[in-house]
This record gives structure tokens, sequence and C-alpha cells, in this order.
């Protein structure tokens, strides 16, 4: 199948598969007019990588279950170092978190003094 029909099929954009493909996360055959030609099973691992995407992990950290993408990567047991790895990748978004967190409720104190509400609970909306 070509790029544009992979895209459709997998609910991404051609750009992404273009990164996924220079990242060597999935490879494609060249037609004689040039244009990417993909397998059938390039649709299972694009959608494999953007579930793992969607968890949180990176292209870099997608890379460590390349021997997985091809199947269910859910029903597979995590590697050791799929863990290692899922759980570095946890560790640095509860750090983003953490700071994300900390910047929020300064800005939070700054307008509750300029408004001059410092005592009143910060509202949801």
């Amino acid at each position: 199948m070509r790029i544009g029909e992979l895209a459709r099929t997998t609910g991404t954009t051609p750009r992404a598969l273009r990164h996924y493909e220079q990242a060597g996360l999935i490879s494609s055959e060249r037609a004689a007019n040039g244009y990417r030609v993909y397998d059938g099973r390039a649709a299972v691992r694009v959608r494999n990588i953007r579930s793992l995407l969607a968890a949180g992990l990176t292209l870099d950290d997608v890379r460590t279950f390349l021997p997985c993408l091809d199947g269910d990567v859910t029903a597979v047991p995590p590697s050791d170092k799929g863990l290692r790895v899922a759980s570095e990748r946890l560790a640095v978004l509860d750090e983003r978190i953490a700071a994300q967190t900390v910047i929020r409720d300064r800005l939070d104190r700054a307008l509750r003094r300029a408004s001059g509400t410092v005592g009143e609970a910060r509202s949801s909306g």
C-alpha cells in the first residue's frame, strides 16, 4: 500500500509515517515511480507505534519494543528492558508534572495577590 493509504488506514499522517521511517521504526520499498510502498504488516506496526506514543513513550523509547511491534504489543509480556524504559519515562513525566504544578501554584498565588483574593480558594475554572 502507498503512504496515503497507510496513513488513512492507521489514522495518522504521511508526515508521521515518514518520521517513523526515518527513526527506523517502519520501512518501505520504492515503486518504479518512486512512491513509497508498504507491506500489509506495516499497519499493525504503525498502530502499535501510535499506541506506545499515546501511552507517553518517545520514538526512542518505542525502538526498545521493535521485536514485538508486528504483533499484539499489549498481549506480550514486557521484557525487563521494556519495563525499565517505561519506568524511566514515567519518572520523567512525574518530574515534569511536579515542575509544572509548582509553576501553576506560583502563578495562582500571584493572581490571587493581584486581585486581592489571597484567602479565597482557587476556582477550578
